[in-house]
């Protein structure tokens, strides 16, 4: 048994009448999520960037050459608002890891990119990131951890679209 077995046993026994089960899923969900998060930031830390931060350079990095996005595409892809994709821009920006570009095919829109300095940063922190993850889902057997993504990519479905 684990934290969340023990807090449904208390539900269970003082109200009966309600169906807990979603209770269990939901809270091992957050617990994980934290553990997890945790886990992850470490890495981010150590390069002296946030879960936010490492979130932009590795979209603009993955976008393939010339690592480089509107701003309304790192948006839609960071799912954030447009007042928040600015002030971690301006963060990314003045710390040399990205810069902004008159966007060439639209003259009055611009482009996010990478600059040298934060392409090399997240080639070694995704690096770093990726074997943390290794390690962080090395104690589930492959088969389970293809049930779990498979349970979570439909669950995930009915609330998103794939783009």
């Amino acid at each position: 048994m684990d934290q969340v077995d023990h807090i449904l046993a208390q539900w269970r026994r003082e109200r009966p009448d309600l169906d807990v089960g979603p209770m269990g899923t939901f809270g091992r969900l957050k617990r994980l999520g934290d553990h997890l998060a945790q886990a992850l930031a470490e890495v981010y830390k150590a390069h002296g960037l946030t879960a936010a931060s490492f979130n932009v350079l590795a979209t603009l990095r993955r976008a393939g050459p010339p690592h480089a996005l509107s701003p309304s595409a790192l948006i839609a892809w960071t799912m954030v608002t447009s007042g928040t994709m600015t002030n971690r821009l301006d963060r990314l920006e003045a710390a040399g890891l990205i810069e902004r570009r008159v966007n060439p095919e639209d003259g009055r829109g611009s482009l996010v990119a990478l600059t040298a300095e934060g392409f090399a940063l997240i080639e070694r922190v995704v690096t770093e990131h990726v074997a943390n993850q290794h390690r962080l889902v090395e104690g589930l057997p492959p088969e389970q951890r293809e049930r779990i993504d498979e349970g979570l990519r439909a669950w995930l479905a009915l609330y998103e679209s794939a783009p």
